[in-house]
């Protein structure tokens, strides 16, 4: 385990009071979704990545979805009331959200984004996103993360 530091998701939580317990790994750039949640000794459905779209409009969507998951481009866009999203260009992230590929997370972004979390993250007790940073994330409820968030369930990704 690496010193722990905190990150600005961290400073959002607290600012709201959201107990939350904060987990970090040495990161590795190879890792997949499946392999951190072996790292934090959790199933891989409770554990979630953050996506981010853009519509056919031109507005910009967040999707929150199990890290073995594929986000249905045709639910999200159903989802958010869009004919059409795709997936954002890597190098457009850091500059619209604040966090790099890896470390993207829905809590904390320079601007909030309609986002919208996969319906299964609801029947969870916690539930797993990326803290902002490679190698850390954040335990929380999912209802504390939909609360700071603002953000909707919906059946978003691929059978």
């Amino acid at each position: 385990m690496k010193k722990e530091e905190k990150t600005n998701v961290c400073r959002v939580l607290d600012g709201k009071k959201i107990p939350y317990t904060l987990h970090t790994y040495e990161p590795d750039a190879t890792m997949s979704g499946a392999q951190i949640a072996g790292i934090l000794g959790e199933d891989p459905k409770k554990v979630f990545k953050t996506l981010v779209t853009q519509g056919k409009s031109g507005a910009y969507y967040v999707f929150v979805v199990p890290v073995e998951a594929e986000l249905d481009l045709k639910k999200a866009a159903k989802a958010c009331g869009e004919k059409a999203v795709s997936m954002i260009k890597q190098k457009e992230l850091l500059p619209l959200t604040g966090y790099v590929h890896g470390g993207c997370s829905p809590i904390g972004m320079k601007k909030q984004f309609p986002t919208f979390v996969h319906e299964t993250a609801a029947g969870f007790e916690k539930m797993f996103v990326s803290a902002g940073k490679v190698g850390y994330q954040i335990e929380l409820k999912p209802d504390d993360l939909f609360n700071v968030v603002r953000c909707k369930t919906a059946d978003i990704v691929g059978e």
